[in-house]
């Protein structure tokens, strides 16, 4: 069944608007947007616009437009945010998207606060010293992404339960991206690996801008890798808390996104002139035996619909 109609989003607007949500996580998120597809169908479009909003503003100030301010795009961002829980019906695609999203699942406005209060804080060079210092971004770029996702995914009990796995989740991946992209982040004046941390190793911030094999990076970065792979593992605990529908959808998702740490580790830690990528192959993989089984349900009841 078409994802749009199991939804009940019917209204041609609208079937736009999520559309293109869809789009951009297709495009840009591969790996997320590879483990959607084994959530419900009705669920699919909350999941795409979530991440299609969040996508939206991180571009706007990763790659914001010739001639553009961020901050002031970032500004128009909130605005439309103010619409959305005025109850209004913002004509910004992703944004009517994510309107609907938030009064299907009642999601609520701090949230979507702290998430562009993160944002802005990357408009400004960035620099963290320990990781409670990082504590504030990590809350507003990544745990409110899980718990975005916590009623879309949904829970067996108390959503405040189930509340610290998705915190985790978030965090796993954030600081996935952090791990992968931190050459690219230095070329953006960012650091967020915390410069306390770093310096137990004897790794600083001109050591890493150097760009050279060096054992004290390998050393650290080994150290990172160790402490994320811990993040994971709360993650995977709160799997159980979730809907049995939605399990293999975050498992999934954690299983690719931590493969992103082996190849970190296959790389031998040297990822500041080269990028760790999970191969296709092990993509498939990973996802191919869940996403068949997800076929095999929707197309049985949907014949079985047929019949009757």
């Amino acid at each position: 069944m078409n994802e749009l109609d199991a939804a009940g989003i019917l209204a041609p607007d609208l079937r736009a608007a999520y559309t293109e949500c869809r789009r951009i996580n297709a495009h840009y998120g591969r790996t997320f947007f590879l483990a959607t597809r084994l959530l419900p169908a009705r669920a699919r479009p909350a999941a795409h616009t979530l991440y299609g909003f969040a996508r939206m503003a991180d571009e706007l100030v990763d790659n914001p437009a010739p001639g553009s301010d961020p901050g002031v795009s970032l500004d128009r961002v909130g605005e439309m945010v103010d619409v959305v829980f005025e109850g209004g019906n913002p004509a910004e695609p992703v944004l009517a998207a994510l309107a609907d999203t938030v009064r299907r699942y009642g999601l609520t406005r701090d949230l979507f606060d702290s998430f562009l209060k993160s944002m802005r804080m990357d408009l400004a060079p960035v620099e963290y010293r320990t990781f409670a210092e990082l504590g504030e971004y990590m809350y507003g770029s990544a745990a409110v992404i899980g718990l975005q996702m916590l009623p879309v995914f949904g829970t067996v009990g108390p959503p405040a339960d189930a509340a610290p796995g998705a915190i985790a989740l978030g965090e796993a991946f954030q600081l996935t991206n952090f791990l992968r992209d931190v050459g690219e982040d230095l070329d953006r004046g960012r650091l967020y690996l915390p410069t306390a941390e770093l310096a137990a190793f004897g790794v600083t911030r001109e050591l890493l801008e150097a760009r050279r094999p060096d054992p004290r990076i390998r050393a650290a970065l080994a150290y990172f890798v160790a402490r994320t792979r811990a993040v994971y593992r709360r993650a995977e605990a709160g799997v159980a808390l979730l809907r049995p529908e939605s399990r293999a959808c975050v498992r999934t998702a954690l299983t690719l996104y931590e493969g992103i740490l082996d190849e970190i580790v296959a790389l031998d830690h040297d990822i500041l002139t080269r990028r760790a990528v999970v191969p296709k192959a092990r993509r498939l993989v990973v996802a191919l035996p869940p996403l068949a089984a997800v076929w095999a349900r929707e197309t049985f009841r949907g014949g079985r619909r047929l019949r009757s």
